[in-house]
């Protein structure tokens, strides 16, 4: 672990017996690597441009929903506003976050049909000419090329609200931006646009069509993208299926295993699909299900995911990532827990991450639901939750591992 945290009293979460138990059955590792790079941890900050600070360290910024999109930086054909993005660059560079900017949408004076979307403006959902495409890609990445490590072509291209072209044409979109990404910016990645997953319907009519068509075009982009809200009373363990339904598409689609997979967007809480209320997630529930958010991420192979948002309140999201909030804590922990570590993870009753080895041992478990049994590794003196209350550990006794991520290691590795 990186970062000390705070002795604070016994928690509920680890009760010891005498006795000792059998961990329980794991199935073989499911994800392997490391070190943990810092861009693992996204954020959204809605108002970067004006300097805000972040309340949990991040290392990689989403630029959408910032005042910085397409039409208000183009504000009519050739004609920009740069003010505003510089301002948000600059910040996240200050904070050395890595920036992730989203090309689209359409600007109101490029559509050709302003009756298709109204997010952030009318006709953001249609699609642009080609022309003015290019035109658009070639000027942010000419300008941006020493600041801008990602470029991402669209947000949830199958939703109708964002995109109502076909998934060839934001293939087509994809490709002619990846080429002049490339010339202007060799190092910068290209993430496909986004798709949801939670709306079943919109993304299996508009997901794997996408992915067929990136197949035809060999594959110009860096990254897969997703956005893996749950429905408005889901939790962690759903967004697991989602991503194991991610990955099985990915296969069907012989997406080449060097493209990586990022989840662009996250939360937990926001009402729907359809009637699904929305929830309100606080506490201890609030850390346990962030934790698990970025613990997911290394078991199932998932490289970045961006939380949406940094905000002190919004009725929209179900966890607050405020300052001294309960989610901005469990985002800080499991950031200090997993910086920097290579990780071996195992799929079970109780998840497991093993971040170290048998002499200086540091394994995180976690269950995806219910509880179980999990016996404290050999050389451990001390456990701590994901809302940083810690309590000594003994090696060999048992302990009952719930939906709460505990990290249990060494001193050396608390220091």
């Amino acid at each position: 672990m990186r970062r000390a945290l705070t002795v604070l009293a016994a928690s509920a979460v680890l009760v010891s017996s005498a006795v000792v138990m059998s961990q329980p059955a794991q199935a073989a590792a499911a994800g392997t690597g490391g070190p943990v790079a810092p861009t693992a941890f996204g954020m959204h900050v809605p108002s970067i441009a004006q300097g805000t600070a972040p309340v949990a360290p991040y290392g990689a910024v989403r630029l959408w929903d910032s005042g910085v999109a397409w039409g208000q930086v183009e504000q009519a054909n050739g004609k920009y506003w740069w003010n505003g993005l510089d301002a948000a660059i600059a910040t996240a560079n200050q904070q050395n976050a890595k920036i992730l900017y989203v090309l689209g949408s359409t600007p109101t004076w490029a559509a050709s049909n302003k009756k298709q979307g109204t997010y952030p403006y009318k006709g953001a959902a249609s699609m642009p000419s080609m022309k003015v495409w290019k035109a658009w890609v070639n000027a942010v990445t000419t300008r941006y090329a020493d600041s801008i490590e990602s470029y991402q072509i669209w947000n949830e291209a199958n939703l109708s609200t964002f995109w109502q072209g076909t998934p060839k044409q934001m293939a087509d979109l994809t490709s002619a931006a990846a080429k002049i990404i490339r010339k202007n910016d060799p190092t910068a990645k290209i993430v496909a646009a986004s798709s949801t997953v939670r709306l079943q319907s919109a993304y299996k009519k508009f997901f794997p069509k996408y992915l067929k068509e990136l197949k035809k075009a060999k594959w110009p982009v860096d990254a897969i993208a997703v956005h893996l809200y749950p429905s408005g009373t889901g939790t962690p363990a759903d967004r697991a299926n989602y991503i194991n339904q991610v990955k099985s598409d990915m296969k069907k689609a012989k997406v080449p295993a060097s493209k990586q997979l990022w989840d662009t967007e996250i939360n937990y809480g926001i009402a729907g699909p359809g009637s699904t209320p929305h929830t309100t997630i606080d506490g201890g529930q609030a850390a346990a299900y962030v934790a698990q958010t970025y613990l997911d991420d290394l078991r199932l192979g998932v490289e970045r995911a961006y939380w949406y948002f940094q905000t002190p309140s919004s009725p929209l999201v179900g966890i607050q990532m405020a300052a001294g909030s309960a989610g901005a804590l469990g985002y800080q922990t499991v950031q200090s827990w997993l910086n920097g570590s290579y990780f071996s993870c195992t799929t079970g009753a109780v998840n497991t991450c093993q971040l170290g080895d048998y002499a200086a041992p540091q394994v995180i478990a976690w269950a995806s639901s219910g509880s179980a049994p999990f016996t404290v590794p050999a050389n451990v003196v001390r456990a701590c939750d994901a809302t940083a209350n810690c309590v000594p550990a003994t090696p060999g006794t048992t302990v009952t591992i719930g939906s709460m991520p505990t990290w249990f290691g060494t001193a050396a590795a608390w220091s």
